[in-house]
């Protein structure tokens, strides 16, 4: 994992002054580009729907009713889930945000729900927990029954507690404690996520609003090499920035694990988190807005997390989460449960049915296989004709989507992981016909191999490629008048090999993406971020190259520094103008070599065991939290 976040002094930054980008709150959208773009968005649906329109009336041919049908469906599907972005998305700024809070009345506990994390991961989470502004309690639940994990949280001053039956996964780890916590607010941390000193004082004035159940924070991510993340594309960030704040307009924003707060008499309201589903969240969101409770979404990015690191990781996590959401439509539909206005069910409907999405992307690359095989034709229309409504209808509905989603899904890539999840999902909606209990699965952070490794591409998109091959073959071979098939429409016959050949490249990509060795299994156990400082190794300068919550690689000149494997040091460097000294052992060395005149060698060291509070202060500097530790040894509770 290897992080390109930088400090601004002295470390040197790639990304100019603003490490985080987009992690501060949004400035509100000028009111005249909001019209353009709701304008834009009515145009789109009048058109879509004029479109389908004449799709259904003049131009379905029943005679190839097997392929027109589906395919028109898909249009129809096409346009419905545009109408619902269009309802998330209208309006970004239907929440005026609460000032910071240096004081409040209300009792906090912070919890830190783990099972697995190993200890790089953890220790920087409850570090910052614990340094949080504002007087708190910081509860970390081991459902791991580690003593190491105690002994951490005694050293960093957490409270630590481990429940003697472990059903319900998260969910029911966080319902354990709540009857024990003296406390008006709850806020949830996932055990990977590195909260700034702000968190609750710049989210707990919303709760001076009695009707106020929860706050939801958005979430972003430090391993910016992940699997997520191409350039300055995360795939996660349309919903946290641009979906989740366009709810708070029809009160329909959503817990989302973690970065949340809730207000614990409302919690228990309505018996704590849900259980009924692995997708503890949203389900129990939906029982606070059935009774009444108020949701709101903060957006502005106060914790950073680890996003998943490869293509395993990423389809596990998909695969939980469309199984709960089936899960919930078979439970507690939010389209039929009492206790919700309209709107409400729309934002709900739009998250939950987003899932069958991949059976949209399956059809449209298997339409053009089936036209081409068998020569269908699907459209009763002339070239003249249908391709000016097509292309009219598909780029004003694509622009105005590109508006709406503020420039933060560009189609490619979007596409790119539509494709590479849609095995995931396509799996996961089968769930819905399905009553058996499913297992809630944690999603695997840190170091998860010794080597890297391809990760495996999915059955599905392999067999797709054989299809979509195979039918480029066979198309050629028709035209040619190679085989016993004639098409009778050529335009549609040469609009489907286009159609084919574009889909060809996009599925090349997904599985180039799933398959690139980058993102094989992680070697390291902690991020690596990569700096540019100087640095002592007993006292002798180095160059700092990186550095983690486990060690740390710098260029010595080899003829003063004198140290070989196995050595035990002192290791000195600055970071935001503070020193951080620590005992480290040297773990590797490279060979002398000559740079500019004179001999360089790269280190790479191990922080020896222990040095919990040296290592917290060195986690709160890494992770730019904007606070220095308030940790005191020995002042921690165990339960």
């Amino acid at each position: 994992m290897n992080s390109k976040r930088y400090l601004s002094d002295p470390i040197l930054t790639q990304l100019g002054n603003d490490p985080f980008p987009l992690t501060k709150l949004p400035l509100p959208e000028p009111i005249g580009k909001k019209r353009r773009t709701q304008a834009t968005a009515i145009v789109a649906l009048l058109t879509s729907v004029s479109y389908v329109t004449w799709r259904v009336l003049v131009t379905l041919n029943l005679a190839a009713w097997w392929i027109s049908v589906p395919l028109i469906v898909l249009e129809i599907h096409a346009t419905l889930g545009f109408a619902m972005l269009t309802v998330n998305l209208w309006d970004l700024d239907g929440l005026i945000p609460t000032a910071k809070r240096s004081c409040t009345e209300l009792k906090t506990a912070v919890l830190i729900p783990t099972y697995n994390e190993p200890e790089e991961i953890i220790l920087p989470t409850v570090a910052a927990a614990v340094s949080m502004q504002l007087p708190h309690d910081t509860w970390v639940l081991d459902d791991g029954n580690r003593p190491w994990l105690a002994d951490l949280a005694q050293k960093l001053g957490a409270r630590y507690v481990a429940r003697p039956k472990h059903d319900h996964a998260k969910a029911g780890n966080v319902n354990y404690i709540l009857p024990q916590i003296n406390a008006d607010l709850v806020a949830i941390l996932d055990a990977d996520h590195v909260a700034s000193e702000d968190f609750l004082s710049n989210t707990v004035g919303y709760f001076d609003d009695p009707r106020v159940a929860l706050v939801q924070t958005p979430q972003d991510f430090y391993n910016l090499d992940s699997f997520e993340h191409r350039d300055s594309y995360n795939e996660q960030r349309l919903f946290y920035r641009a979906f989740e704040p366009g709810r708070n307009r029809w009160n329909a924003a959503f817990c989302c694990g973690t970065g949340a707060i809730f207000r614990k008499i409302a919690l228990e309201g309505v018996g704590g988190m849900a259980t009924d589903t692995i997708t503890e969240d949203i389900h129990t969101t939906l029982r606070l807005h059935r009774q009444g409770w108020r949701t709101v979404y903060h957006n502005e990015v106060l914790a950073h997390g680890l996003a998943a690191g490869n293509a395993e990781q990423y389809l596990s996590q998909r695969l939980r989460w469309g199984t709960g959401a089936m899960q919930l439509l078979r439970k507690e539909n939010p389209m039929f449960v009492s206790g919700l206005t309209p709107m409400q069910r729309i934002c709900y409907l739009t998250t939950l049915s987003g899932w069958f999405d991949a059976w949209r992307s399956l059809g449209y690359i298997l339409a053009p296989v089936v036209v081409l095989w068998t020569g269908a034709v699907p459209i009763r229309a002339s070239l003249a004709v249908f391709v000016p409504f097509f292309l009219v209808a598909l780029l004003v509905q694509r622009y105005a989507m590109r508006r709406l989603c503020r420039g933060m899904a560009p189609q490619g890539i979007s596409t790119v992981f539509e494709l590479v999840r849609m095995p995931a999902n396509l799996k996961a909606t089968l769930y819905l016909l399905a009553d058996h209990e499913h297992v809630f699965t944690v999603t695997s952070k840190g170091k998860t191999g010794d080597r890297r490794r391809r990760v495996r591409v999915p059955l599905l998109l392999w067999l797709l490629m054989v299809a979509l091959g195979s039918t480029l073959v066979w198309t050629i071979a028709t035209l040619l008048k190679l085989t016993p098939l004639q098409y009778d429409v050529p335009w549609l016959a040469y609009g489907s090999l286009i159609w084919l050949v574009v889909n060809g490249i996009l599925l090349t990509a997904a599985i180039k993406r799933i398959r690139s060795e980058r993102f094989g299994a992680e070697r390291r156990a902690a991020v690596r971020f990569d700096v540019n400082a100087p640095a002592y190794l007993n006292n002798e300068s180095v160059s700092l190259l990186d550095v983690s919550l486990t060690g740390a690689k710098v260029e010595a000149k080899s003829s003063a520094i004198g140290l070989h494997l196995g050595d035990y040091a002192v290791l000195s460097f600055r970071l935001d103008q503070h020193s951080y000294p620590v005992k480290v052992v040297i773990r590797g060395e490279s060979s002398p070599k000559l740079t500019a005149g004179r001999q360089s060698q790269v280190l790479g060291v191990e922080y020896v065991g222990g040095q919990t509070q040296a290592r917290a202060a060195l986690a709160l500097a890494l992770f730019q939290t904007g606070h220095q530790p308030t940790i005191e040894p020995g002042s921690s509770k165990v339960a």
